[in-house]
C-alpha cells in the first residue's frame, strides 16, 4: 500500500487512524533484541557509532581544549550540517514546507551527510514514517513505547529500513539515491579530513564534531518526545528550551509545537523561540533560492 503523500508530507493526525484501519503496519522493530544486534541493512552503523565514539573519548583526554579556530570552525561545520538536516531533509523534503534551489539543496544535502544524519530519501522515509505513526506502538522511534535508548540510539542500528518506494515516492530517483552511494565517502573525510590541520583538527573537527551533532539530532527523537504525565498513545511531543543551546538555535528544540502544525516552514512560533533554522529559510527566499514557503497567519513572522 502506497501512503497518501499530502498525508505523509503534512502529518495529518487522521492518518494514524486511517492507515491502521486500511491494514498498513510498519514492520516490527528490534527492540526484544540485544542491543548490539544489527539489521542486516544497518549493519555498519553500530560499529561507526563506536568508532566515533571510541575517537572523540580519546581526543577529549589528549586534546581537552583545541584552540579557538579549531573549536570555532567544528562549531561552523556543525551548524552548517544541522541547517542541512532542518532546513532541506526535515522542512523542505520531509514535509515540503519549501522548495530549495537544486544547487542550494544539493549544497545543504552534503553538509547534512557530513554532519552525520544520512542519506536524504532514508532520512525523509523514517522521518515520515514516525509522523504517520507517531506515539503508537508502531512509532519506530518512540521512547513512551520502547524506551529512552531505543528511541535515541538503538533503532539507528535495529529497526527495519523503512520503504522509500512507499514513504517517499517523490525522492525514489537518482538525484536522491545517489546520496547513498557518496555517503561513505562524504563520513570518510568527515572523520579523517581534519588531519590535513594537524591531531588536534581530526579529533575536533571529525570525531567529537559528529559525536555532538548525533546526540543533538537524537535527543528531538527521546527527550522531545517524553512529555511527563502524558497518556500512552496521546502527543508526547514537548518544547525543550535547553535544547536550543545544543541545537545553536536552529529551531528544532520546538518540537511539540512542530507536532502541532507539521506542514509550517516555522518551528518557533515568536521571537522568544529562536528558529535561525527559518531565518535562513527568510534569506535564502529574499535571494529566490526558496520559493513556496508555507506560512501561518496567526504565528509571528518575520
Amino acid at each position: 500500500m502506497r501512503l497518501n503523500q499530502s498525508e505523509l508530507e503534512e502529518g495529518s493526525p487522521n492518518r494514524v487512524k486511517s492507515l491502521l484501519s486500511a491494514g498498513s503496519r510498519v514492520s516490527s522493530p528490534g527492540w526484544e533484541l540485544p542491543w548490539w544486534q544489527s539489521t542486516h541493512e544497518d549493519s555498519l552503523v553500530l560499529p561507526y557509532l563506536i568508532l566515533i565514539h571510541a575517537t572523540a573519548a580519546a581526543g577529549l583526554v589528549l586534546f581537552p581544549w583545541p584552540g579557538w579556530r579549531i573549536f570555532l570552525a567544528a562549531l561552523a561545520l556543525s551548524w552548517i550540517g544541522g541547517i542541512g538536516t532542518t532546513v532541506c531533509y526535515h522542512r523542505a523534503l520531509a514535509h515540503r514546507a519549501l522548495r530549495l534551489d537544486p544547487v542550494i539543496r544539493a549544497i545543504l544535502i552534503f553538509f547534512a551527510v557530513f554532519n552525520g544524519s544520512g542519506s536524504p530519501d532514508t532520512w525523509v522515509a523514517s522521518h515520515r514514517q514516525h509522523h504517520a505513526y507517531a506515539d503508537t506502538a508502531n512509532d519506530v522511534s518512540s521512547p513512551v513505547w520502547h524506551g529512552f535508548w531505543w528511541a535515541h540510539l538503538r533503532w539507528l542500528w535495529q529497526s527495519e529500513t523503512p520503504s522509500i518506494a512507499r514513504l517517499c515516492p517523490d525522492l525514489d530517483r537518482f538525484a536522491f539515491a545517489v546520496w547513498r552511494t557518496l555517503q561513505p565517502v562524504i563520513l570518510g573525510l568527515s572523520y579523517f579530513g581534519g588531519w590535513y590541520f594537524g591531531a588536534t583538527a581530526f579529533f575536533w573537527l571529525g570525531a567529537i564534531r559528529l559525536v555532538f551533532s548525533l546526540h543533538a539530532q537524537c535527543f528531538v527523537n527521546s527527550i522531545c518526545h517524553s512529555e511527563p504525565n502524558t497518556p500512552i498513545g496521546e502527543d508526547s511531543s514537548r518544547n525543550v528550551t535547553w535544547l536550543g543551546f545544543m541545537h545553536l538555535f536552529q529551531g528544532e528544540n520546538w518540537h511539540r509545537n512542530h507536532h502541532a502544525r507539521p506542514a509550517l516552514a516555522r518551528l518557533g512560533r515568536t521571537w522568544r523561540q529562536p528558529d535561525l533554522g527559518y531565518v535562513v529559510i527568510c534569506m535564502l527566499e529574499k535571494i529566490g533560492l526558496v520559493s513556496e514557503v508555507r506560512r501561518s497567519s496567526d504565528w509571528a513572522q518575520l
